[in-house]
């Protein structure tokens, strides 16, 4: 059966082909991930969610670790976390006057804990005001710089917001506006409703973008024709599974879907991911950081519970050699492994907000702002 294939996604200047982007998050979509994700196929691929906060105090470990693209990214795209337009204006002015990024997105769906409770994230569109004072020092100050804004459904099923974020971000001039098909509460729990994001699709004179239970191309396929949208998010589908862009860029010109690689592949990929991994942080670091990605990357492969558990614990590259010599290359996974849960996937019960948050839902006022959180294990929405 033939699905409808969208066009390329506008993007300003530029033109996104297959329509397709990688989620921003966070601890995973750094330079590297990026830069080997789009080996796979082409897209958009967007680093991980920063605070604008601290980028407008000059935090050089912000500037420094998150403001950090390859030579090779041909559109350097950034995910701004923001709860007061003023931060938002002299981030964004000193991104774009120092030539930083091609593309600058807003996040206002992100559920974690530690950014709702300051009043962002999901938080955010409750106060319409407020939400478009952010979008719009956004837009103003990003020039010819296009940006967009990522959203949920909203806080919970009473609290639904994203038909405000819809017509906020095509009122202020943002280039498209995606959804996640799901609310804060539900943080990444559950089954993805794609209603609303037809809906949207429906109503809104700027592309929409869809996000949500994205784990193979063909679920991509099935998205743009049940909800009509212009583009699809990729997050937790790629997490040790960086081929799913070779499939979703095959699946979009219509050509036959590579078929699931071999264990022997996939050591392939992880080593050339470790290897860049290390030449930019050096072997500790590196392997700290990559022990989260071999989980991924062993995901619904046969290796047995003690080798997984040697890959959970390897603290050198010497120590990481050993144990995938035990493993067979000619391993295939297991049918459906590819919906494995990977990251978060619980649900959560309450959304923190600020004391009083709801109270005064027409108040354009910031919340007070402490200093910038630590955006570790945030995923971005």
């Amino acid at each position: 059966m033939a699905h409808p294939v969208p066009p390329a996604l506008p993007l300003g200047p530029h033109r996104i082909w297959p329509p397709v982007v990688l989620a921003p998050m966070a601890g995973v979509t750094n330079r590297v991930f990026r830069t080997l994700c789009a080996g796979f196929g082409g897209g958009l691929y967007v680093a991980e969610m920063v605070s604008a906060r601290a980028l407008r105090f000059g935090d050089r470990k912000t500037w420094d670790s998150y403001v950090d693209f390859d030579p090779a990214e041909r559109i350097r795209s950034l995910q701004l976390y923001a709860t007061d337009p003023t931060d938002v204006a002299e981030a964004v002015r000193r991104l774009v006057g120092e030539g930083r990024l091609d593309h600058l997105d807003l996040n206002v769906g992100c559920p974690a804990p530690k950014i709702t409770r300051k009043g962002g994230g999901s938080a955010i569109p409750l106060k319409a005001n407020l939400l478009r004072s952010i979008v719009r020092a956004a837009v103003t100050n990003a020039g010819t710089v296009p940006v967009s804004v990522k959203c949920r459904i909203g806080l919970d099923e009473r609290l639904v917001t994203y038909r405000t974020v819809g017509e906020v971000a095509a009122g202020e001039g943002c280039a498209w506006v995606a959804l996640h098909g799901r609310t804060a509460v539900q943080l990444y729990g559950g089954q993805a409703d794609w209603r609303p994001i037809a809906e949207l699709k429906a109503a809104s004179p700027i592309p929409v973008l869809g996000n949500g239970d994205l784990f193979t191309a063909s679920d991509a396929l099935r998205m743009v024709e049940e909800t009509g949208c212009d583009g699809v998010v990729i997050g937790r589908g790629c997490l040790g599974r960086p081929w799913l862009f070779a499939e979703l860029d095959a699946a979009f010109r219509g050509d036959p879907v590579p078929v699931a690689p071999r264990f022997g592949v996939v050591m392939a990929v992880l080593r050339g991911h470790l290897d860049a991994l290390t030449e930019a942080k050096g072997e500790p670091a590196a392997l700290r950081e990559f022990r989260k990605h071999l989980s991924w990357y062993a995901k619904g492969y046969a290796i047995g519970v003690d080798v997984r558990r040697q890959l959970a614990q390897v603290s050198t590259r010497v120590g990481l050699e050993a144990v995938l010599a035990l493993l067979d290359p000619d391993a295939a996974p297991a049918p459906g492994s590819e919906r494995l849960p990977r990251a978060k996937s619980s649900s959560q019960r309450r959304v923190a907000l600020p004391d009083g948050y709801l109270d005064e839902l027409d108040d354009a006022t910031p919340p007070p702002s402490a200093d910038h959180p630590d955006l570790a294990s945030v995923s971005g929405g």
